[in-house]
């Protein structure tokens, strides 16, 4: 697997690239924001690991290039209790972030867990799934309504054919965060409900209200289609 880590942090691209390495990585750094968008959208690379404090363009900025024309898994690595660029960078479609600093097991973990769930995604299948008028493809990881593709990121992908597999019954977030997200969910993390809230207004947006995610106060969601 072959990683794109944009970070100017040097010693920390060395350190990264040296544990990657021996993990069967392969690694690319770059240390200047202004190649990165480029790089992050040749083809080369499986997942991007992405600085959000850097000179020039900040990785949130870079992050909203990338997005517009690529759904790449991208985790972003924050300043450890900066909440805002947690939930600023899973808003704009970021699949995962990690705090600095951080333990280098926990970021090969959180690695695994993003490029699983995008493996999973593209498996080979022909069992698609459905409700109403929304179809899942999970061999494409695709989704559409009424025909009218949806463009979704893999964690978005994941946490949709969870809902869509429960049928209109309720999932708890602990299950959404363990099988979409790859981790246990911890009090303080909003990961699952940034991503549903984008979930929603894309579901929202493509069918006019018709599909919606319902919040279970306390418990999780549910998906409702209403006729």
């Amino acid at each position: 697997m072959r990683i794109l880590l944009v970070d100017d942090d040097k010693a920390l691209g060395t350190m990264l690239t040296e544990y990657l390495s021996r993990e069967g990585f392969e690694v690319e750094v770059l240390n200047r924001s202004d190649v990165a968008v480029p790089a992050a959208l040749s083809g080369r690379h499986d997942v991007v690991l992405l600085d959000v404090m850097m000179p020039g363009l900040s990785g949130i900025d870079l992050l909203r290039q990338i997005r517009q024309s690529s759904s790449i898994p991208i985790l972003m690595l924050t300043a450890k209790g900066d909440d805002v660029d947690r939930v600023v960078g899973l808003e704009m479609g970021a699949d995962d972030y990690i705090a600095k600093p951080f333990l280098s097991r926990e970021l090969l973990a959180r690695l695994r867990a993003v490029l699983r769930r995008t493996a999973t995604a593209r498996a080979p299948t022909d069992a698609s799934v459905a409700m109403d008028a929304l179809a899942l493809n999970p061999g494409r990881r695709s989704a559409t309504w009424r025909d009218t593709p949806l463009t979704l990121t893999g964690a978005e992908y994941k946490l949709l054919e969870l809902l869509v597999r429960a049928a209109g019954q309720v999932v708890s977030k602990d299950d959404l965060s363990q099988k979409a997200l790859g981790r246990r969910r911890e009090s303080y993390d909003r990961s699952v409900d940034v991503h549903i809230g984008r979930l929603r207004q894309k579901l929202s947006t493509v069918s006019a209200g018709a599909v919606e995610i319902e919040t279970i106060r306390g418990v999780g969601y549910a998906l409702e289609i209403r006729q």
